[in-house]
C-alpha cells in the first residue's frame, strides 16, 4: 500500500505529461519544461530541474506556492525560486488547460483567470504537483469489511481496519503523508502489538521541509493557524538577513526565521525557516517545540556564532 500521482483526467492531452514518478525515466534531460500545480513535490523538481539548467515554468492556480505554509514562507521560496530563474503563471484556469504534441516536443496552453492565455512549446510537461492519492488498487479490499473513505482506508487510532486482523499505516490512510510519519505509524504498530508497549501516533507539531532553493522547513503553527486558534493571544518573532556565507561574496542569498509564541504561556508555537539547512536546523528546534519549550527558553539559550541557528535564540 502506498500512494501515488494523480493525472487530471479534464486536461486535454493529459497521455502526453509525466508525473513525479515517469520523470526519473526520462532518458534525456529536458531544455524546457511546463510543471503544473505549485505543491511541494512540484517545486522541488522544479528548483532540481532549474540547477541542472532546463528552463522551468510553473502554473499555479493562484498567486502563491504551496498552499497550507506559513505565508512567509510561501513568499521568500517563490520570490527565492524566481531569482534562480523560475517564471511562474500565476491565476491559472488549469481546467481548460491543454497539452498537445507539436513537432520538436509538446505545446502547452495555459488559460489564466483574466481571460488571456500563454502558449509554451516543452520538451515535456510534469503534473507532480497536481496531487496524489492512496494507491489501493489489486488489493481485493472489496472482499473485506475494510471501509474506504474518500479513497482512503479507514483506521482507528492504533491503525486498525474493519478487518480485526488487518492494519493500515502510511499513504494509504491519507493523514500526513510524510515518509518518517508512516515509519513512526509502523513503529507504534509494532511497539504496541509485539512490544508489550501500547502506544500512539502523536500527529501535532511534526516537522517538514521542502528542499527548493532555498530550502524551507516548518514545525507547528503557521501565523494564520495560531490567529485562528488564539486570536490575538500570539506574538510573531521575525529575522531575514544574509547570512555571513553569501556576504564576502556579494551574493543576494538571503535567510528567513520565524517564532510564534502563545503569549498566555509564552510558549512556541511555530518555528519557520527558509535558507540554507533549514531542515537541519529546525529538526532540533523541533524537539523543544514538541517538548513545549518557552519563548524564554529559547531566549536563554546560547547561540553558536557565528552560525545562522543562532538567530532562533537572539530573536527579541
Amino acid at each position: 500500500m502506498g500512494g501515488k500521482p494523480v493525472k487530471p483526467e479534464y486536461i486535454h492531452g493529459i497521455e502526453h505529461a509525466i508525473t513525479s514518478r515517469e520523470i526519473f525515466n526520462v532518458k534525456e534531460q529536458p531544455k524546457r519544461i511546463v510543471i503544473i500545480g505549485g505543491g511541494y513535490i512540484g517545486v522541488e523538481f522544479a528548483c532540481i530541474l532549474n540547477g541542472m539548467g532546463t528552463e522551468v515554468t510553473v502554473a499555479i492556480r493562484g498567486d502563491k506556492i504551496l498552499r497550507g505554509f506559513d505565508e512567509d514562507i510561501r513568499d521568500e521560496i517563490q520570490e527565492g525560486m524566481q531569482n534562480h530563474g523560475i517564471k511562474f503563471i500565476t491565476g491559472c484556469d488549469c481546467d481548460r488547460l491543454s497539452i498537445d504534441k507539436v513537432d520538436g516536443g509538446l505545446k502547452i496552453m495555459i488559460p489564466t483567470q483574466d481571460g488571456k492565455s500563454e502558449t509554451i512549446v516543452a520538451d515535456a510537461a510534469s503534473l507532480a504537483a497536481t496531487g496524489r492519492k492512496p494507491d489501493l488498487e489489486n488489493l481485493g479490499l472489496e472482499n473485506t469489511k475494510i471501509e474506504v473513505v474518500n479513497g482512503a482506508v479507514a483506521v482507528d487510532k492504533y491503525n486498525k481496519t474493519a478487518e480485526d486482523h488487518i492494519y493500515a499505516v502510511g499513504d494509504c490512510t491519507d493523514r500526513i503523508n510524510l515518509t518518517p510519519v508512516a515509519i513512526n505509524e509502523g513503529r507504534a504498530f509494532a511497539d504496541t502489538h509485539f512490544g508489550n508497549m501500547s502506544r500512539q501516533m502523536r500527529y501535532e507539531n511534526i516537522p517538514t521541509a521542502v528542499f527548493t532553493t532555498p530550502e524551507a522547513a516548518t514545525v507547528g503553527l503557521t501565523e494564520a493557524e495560531a490567529k485562528e486558534k488564539y486570536g490575538d493571544a500570539i506574538k510573531v518573532y521575525r529575522s531575514k538577513f544574509r547570512p555571513m556565507y553569501y556576504t564576502l561574496p556579494g551574493k543576494q542569498e538571503k535567510t528567513l526565521m520565524k517564532l510564534i509564541v502563545e503569549t498566555t504561556n509564552n510558549k512556541v508555537v511555530g518555528a519557520h525557516m527558509v535558507g540554507d539547512s533549514a531542515a537541519e536546523i529546525i529538526q532540533g528546534v523541533a524537539i523543544a517545540v514538541k517538548m513545549g519549550a518557552t519563548k524564554a527558553d529559547f531566549d536563554a539559550t546560547v547561540g553558536i556564532h557565528p552560525s545562522s541557528a543562532e538567530e532562533f535564540v537572539t530573536m527579541r
